[in-house]
């Protein structure tokens, strides 16, 4: 079984390099352009598809699925992260680039990154339980992606911080080489 982990296209903050997490901003042009490549593009055939409910990853997720019988399982812990008063902030401020780096503490209004992992741990728990009989894609953030590397590999801290994927950007993980460590 392989889980291919997908970001979604790009939206208008994204190009302004703003922090993005659950305002619900839709893709732009050149997103919805990025999801029609990765439609065509994409390296692993699967079987299920689960995404965010947000509308930039279930576009996403709609746009990959045109022409193939799949329907799309959407679940909220897949949704990005909430920044709470950083949301919409540029990705440079400095004291965003501080509260980043401390895992253990919310995001003023909003959430820490162990509670992040929390609720996208246990989904991918369930899903590697019940989806066990083929691929799965998730179309989800870039925070997610960025905590569903550490379920599989380890990060050091700064590493965990620097990680990310590009919109559309497309990460494997085969569940064998997770039961292997």
């Amino acid at each position: 079984m392989k889980i291919l982990i997908a970001r979604h296209g790009e939206t208008e903050w994204n190009k302004e390099n703003r922090i993005l997490g659950r305002t619900d901003i839709p893709l732009n042009d050149t997103g919805i352009m990025q999801a029609k490549t990765l439609k065509e593009n994409i390296m692993y055939p699967f079987r299920y598809v689960i995404a965010s409910p947000l509308q930039r990853a279930e576009l996403t997720a709609k746009i990959i699925c045109e022409e193939r019988d799949i329907d799309i399982i959407y679940d909220k812990r897949l949704m990005e992260m909430d920044f709470g008063i950083y949301e919409g902030k540029d990705r440079e401020d400095e004291s965003y680039q501080k509260a980043k780096r401390n895992f253990f503490t919310k995001y003023p209004q909003g959430e820490s990154y162990f509670q992040l992992a929390q609720r996208v741990y246990n989904c991918l728990d369930e899903i590697i339980e019940k989806y066990k009989d083929g691929n799965v894609l998730m179309v989800t953030h870039n925070g997610i992606c960025r905590v569903i590397r550490t379920y599989f590999h380890d990060l050091e801290n700064e590493e965990f911080v620097q990680y990310s994927v590009e919109n559309c950007g497309v990460e494997v993980y085969d569940l064998e080489d997770k039961r292997k460590n």
